[in-house]
């Protein structure tokens, strides 16, 4: 099973935001973007919770993304079993949500006005035709794959107009979409189809995997230099650790021995891939750069000679 992490996108978020000042004008829309990001993770992980039942009946992939055509598309969840391809796409919307089958509309209405959304349904049959292709130009045998839109909050209220059993079949509680699958599991064992080698697939899916991404900062014309130094306290959060053979918070006097390391985090998810004994003396706001560079050295980087420069562990 390869299990939920968190966003390369979300830990961008979750660091930028400590690191600008108060006052910055993209401190709105990367709250904003932070908050959207977060309630999609919790709903994949309520929906994973239900899912991770049928580990060991099958390989469960979750946060998968791959590249068909040189463009990159992203799975909420896989399964995989001996017969067949079922892809779980996870909706994390409060209220009441209307799937429209006359109009072919989704809309939702969270109790002070309704908005209309992309239809999952579109996007999830979209999915579906990646997935073929991917597996078809990497040299897969054709397999059955179906798919699922699962609704993480159960307080969620799904309303149909048209047709209710199409949506029926595949729109569901994230709790319900495991009876679903092996309700089509046993409908198709022992058809005669040839079984899926789901381990080696799965394997396969992930050595292919990509990780989804896009520069956070550029998109809300955030620059590098607006990102201030310094080391955070991991007790009270302040920024302006002072470092006295450990570093120390001014405003809480919590001593913290390696609260650098979530420094060197920030800096290759906000910065750069790499970093020099000067960028580190500057970001950690030391006055030593042989502190700085022992403090490289014993944080599990690795230094590339050529270049001088320090690179994390793959």
């Amino acid at each position: 099973m390869k299990r939920r992490t968190k966003s390369l996108v979300l830990q961008k978020l979750e660091a930028a935001i400590p690191r600008l000042p108060a006052n910055h004008p993209g401190i709105p829309e990367l709250r904003h973007e932070l908050a959207k990001e977060l309630k999609g993770y919790i709903g994949e992980k309520k929906v994973d919770y239900f899912l991770e039942e049928l580990d060991g009946k099958c390989t469960i992939l979750q946060g998968i993304c791959l590249r068909i055509n040189n463009k990159k598309f992203q799975i909420d969840t896989l399964l995989l079993t001996e017969n067949a391809i079922y892809i779980v796409e996870i909706k994390n919307y409060s209220g009441t949500i209307t799937f429209d089958t006359i109009l072919n509309q989704f809309t939702q209405n969270d109790g002070e006005k309704e908005k209309g959304y992309r239809h999952p349904i579109t996007q999830a049959e979209l999915q579906k035709i990646r997935l073929g292709n991917w597996l078809q130009e990497h040299d897969f045998q054709s397999f059955p794959i179906y798919f699922f839109i699962a609704i993480s909050d159960a307080a969620t209220i799904i309303k149909v107009i048209g047709d209710t059993s199409y949506i029926s079949r595949l729109v569901a509680q994230g709790e319900h979409i495991p009876g679903k699958i092996l309700e089509i599991e046993r409908g198709i064992a022992g058809s005669g189809m040839d079984r899926l080698n789901h381990r080696q697939l799965g394997n396969r899916l992930l050595q292919e995997s990509e990780e989804y991404d896009f520069d956070i900062l550029g998109k809300y014309g955030i620059k590098h230099n607006n990102m201030l130094p310094g080391v955070h306290c991991p007790k009270c959060g302040v920024l302006g650790m002072t470092r006295q053979r450990k570093w120390h918070c001014k405003k809480c006097n919590h001593i913290s021995k390696n609260a650098h390391y979530k420094a060197f985090s920030d800096y290759f998810l906000l910065i750069k891939s790499s970093i020099s004994n000067s960028e580190c003396g500057h970001f950690l706001k030391l006055h030593s750069r042989h502190i700085a560079h022992r403090m490289l050295k014993e944080s599990g980087l690795i230094l590339k000679k050529e270049s001088r420069r320090w690179v994390k562990r793959v």
